[in-house]
């Protein structure tokens, strides 16, 4: 059925950045690996990927909250034979509102799949990569994780720990054939914002500010494939990167925290 023996492994490979990942994947032929929590939209996803592109796609329903399904995933994989060529760490959520407000029970699933799951994944698949001495590895990170971020601060937390951490084990590989690249998106159109509860968001509400999922999807693909280290997706989001690196954290935390305030005036979210 396909034309390649190639296989890249997708997390939250059903919607967003990652579904439109897996579309990068399949047009050059890789056979696909996709993980989520819904069956039913799993298998409508595998569906169009193989009509469309003549792949292979093999769904694995698991809810990467729980701490235990990264390694029920790999070991599953493991048992098929199959041989992950490149993994794409992507699944990810957020919760909107003031920390003291939020449910930490949520938040503890959210550092769970944003960090735990990313642990998980990576550490497997590069103790395999490097024993082949080939791999990539795509770990979805944000330009979150530079900025300080009130009404979402576990969100950015997870996404600082997922750019320092992709840091580190690149310049831990930098002699290995492994590559290691870390995608930082910006407010893009997915339905992260409907799951994180922030829809009444000022800079949520207008989506025409969002990047396309599919550009940022591109971005990070083209960059995963030359083998870079670290792509920023969106000239506005390299900007206020860099404008986060030169001006005061305090200053940057009330901007963001400005941007974020509810459009409806909710005082929770205050």
């Amino acid at each position: 059925m396909a034309t390649t023996s190639k296989t890249a492994l997708i997390t939250g490979g059903t919607s967003g950045i990652g579904r439109e990942l897996a579309n990068c994947f399949a047009q050059d032929k890789y056979n696909l690996i996709i993980v989520a929590r819904d069956a039913q939209e799993l298998s409508q996803t595998a569906q169009e990927l193989q009509q469309q592109y003549g792949i292979e796609v093999t769904t694995i329903a698991k809810d990467l909250f729980e701490r235990e399904a990264p390694f029920e995933v790999y070991n599953e994989i493991k048992a098929s034979g199959k041989q992950v060529d490149v993994l794409v760490n992507d699944a990810g959520q957020g919760q909107y509102g003031t920390f003291d407000t939020t449910d930490i029970r949520r938040e503890l699933d959210i550092v769970q799949l944003n960090i735990g799951a990313y642990l998980v994944f990576t550490k497997l698949y590069l103790q395999e990569m490097k024993a082949r001495n080939e791999g990539k590895i795509l770990l979805v990170g944000s330009i979150a994780g530079e900025l300080p971020g009130p009404l979402q601060a576990v969100y950015h937390g997870t996404k600082a720990f997922v750019n320092s951490f992709t840091e580190s084990i690149q310049e831990e590989n930098k002699d290995s054939n492994v590559t290691i690249t870390n995608l930082l998106p910006g407010l893009t159109d997915t339905d992260f914002f409907e799951k994180a509860d922030m829809t009444r968001a000022k800079n949520v509400a207008e989506k025409s500010g969002m990047a396309p999922a599919a550009d940022v999807a591109k971005d990070g693909y083209k960059a995963l494939m030359a083998g870079e280290k670290r792509v920023i997706s969106g000239f506005m989001n390299k900007v206020q990167v860099t404008a986060s690196n030169v001006l005061p954290d305090g200053l940057i935390a009330a901007k963001v925290h400005n941007e974020s305030q509810p459009i409806d005036g909710d005082e929770s979210a205050k």
